[in-house]
């Protein structure tokens, strides 16, 4: 097989918050000049009406698959006027997407069933792909984190195989050396599931700790809270019958569009050379 170039990005969209209106062209302007082929989103917002991964996917011409939290709550509790509003995970992707499933991660009680994994499989030039894309927990509690990505790796193991490895991406909520990412990817500790190795990919970046959660923008700014790189995209190892290869890795959304800054998170982007080359 020729190889192809498969370009696959997460970014967290900061829900409601921060001027959603405002902030909607600037996101829609960043991804639609990253052109990627495959998208996890998390904190999507939706209504009664239709979502914000519809529209961007209506924009994009992409195929879109949104799974709403199950409860909530703990959000639009702590912004008013937002009760109306849904919050969930969703993949955007050029090729067609197949059903998508969920699994509720554990979460703390003040959270209820609200985290979870949305798992796609995506049609690729190079065969299908099982698209996993994740939000962990923000509170600092990085226990619950690795229980969550036991549930994560539990997951993806027991999940069929496809033709390409499996990508598991999106906000983690951690660094790459904290215990739940070490866990996760299994190739510094034990891994989560005997066998399962998901390398981070941000080891093939010019700058592997350049921040998704940076104060240089003023929502960040706002918190305190130092740089750091909490959104990650990992691929399988030994895993899927088409060899792929990491050719870039690093981050988008790290600056204002016209003036707005689209979120409060940086997204990731990796391209993948896909087949034999």
């Amino acid at each position: 097989m020729t190889g192809v170039r498969l370009r696959v990005a997460t970014w967290n969209l900061w829900w409601r918050h921060g001027d959603p209106e405002r902030r909607r062209p600037a996101i829609l302007a960043a991804l639609r000049e990253l052109d990627a082929d495959v998208v996890a989103l998390q904190e999507v917002w939706w209504h009664a009406e239709g979502s914000f991964a519809d529209e961007l996917a209506a924009e994009l011409g992409m195929h879109v698959a949104l799974r709403p939290s199950r409860d909530p709550s703990s959000w639009s509790s702590a912004l008013p006027g937002t009760d109306a509003y849904g919050i969930g995970n969703a993949v955007l992707a050029r090729g067609a997407l197949g059903e998508p499933a969920v699994t509720t991660l554990p979460a703390p009680a003040s959270e209820g069933p609200a985290r979870m994994l949305l798992d796609v499989v995506v049609a690729t030039p190079a065969g299908s792909c099982r698209v996993v894309t994740v939000h962990l927990t923000s509170t600092p509690a990085s226990a619950l984190r690795c229980e969550q990505v036991r549930t994560v790796a539990a997951h993806v193991a027991a999940a069929p195989r496809t033709d390409l490895p499996p990508i598991v991406l999106g906000d983690f909520n951690a660094e790459a050396a904290s215990d739940e990412m070490r866990l996760l990817e299994g190739l510094l500790t034990a891994p989560a599931e005997p066998g399962l190795l998901l390398i981070n990919t941000r080891r093939w970046a010019a700058d592997p700790d350049a921040p998704t959660w940076d104060p240089r923008n003023p929502h960040v700014a706002a918190t305190g809270s130092p740089p750091v790189r909490i959104d990650h995209l990992l691929v399988g190892l030994g895993r899927g019958r088409v060899p792929v290869r990491v050719a870039h890795s690093a981050v988008f959304g790290d600056r204002p569009v016209d003036g707005v800054w689209p979120s409060d998170h940086a997204g990731v982007i990796v391209d993948l050379e896909v087949g034999d080359g």
